[in-house]
């Protein structure tokens, strides 16, 4: 009887996972997962869609706009919106340098930290946190501090 308690139990909490994944708030940040290696954006939230765009960046940080049942309506870096489906995106935050220059990776976040080096604009990078407008990125295992300003993903959604 305690077996079938305990089983109940388990199946129970399994089915109740993929609906709790639907009542997560959006908008949210999410990144395309490591082991996509090649992600498409279709049109509508079907595999019967036409696809838009193909996304071969595992780690690039979007934005979940909308939620439904097994899809994912995503906006890119350029604003760029479509329908991805949800098992092709992780909830780990990523961030992408923007602007026209590089920017400077610090040692701490201070203006006068030590430059340790410059991220060119379109450099996609682990976000780990941020506070009071410096954010600590990682990228490829190199980490530092960069001004929140000249990233995308790291602030509200």
């Amino acid at each position: 009887m305690r077996f079938l308690i305990c089983l109940a139990a388990l199946v129970s909490g399994a089915l109740a996972s993929p609906a709790a994944a639907q009542t997560r708030e959006t908008p949210y940040w999410a990144t395309i997962r490591d082991s996509a290696t090649v992600l498409n954006m279709r049109v509508g939230p079907s595999k019967d869609y036409k696809i838009a765009w193909v996304y071969r960046r595992p780690g690039l940080p979007v934005k979940v706009v909308r939620v439904l049942e097994g899809w994912r309506l995503i906006e890119d870096p350029h604003g760029d919106q479509g329908w991805v489906s949800a098992p092709l995106l992780s909830p780990a935050r990523g961030i992408i340098v923007t602007g026209e220059e590089p920017a400077a990776i610090r040692a701490s976040g201070a203006n006068d930290a030590d430059i340790r080096w410059r991220a060119a604009p379109g450099v996609v990078a682990k976000l780990e946190r941020c506070e009071e407008g410096w954010c600590q990125i990682d990228v490829d295992g190199r980490r530092g501090w960069v001004r929140q300003g000249q990233l995308w993903g790291s602030g509200e959604p």
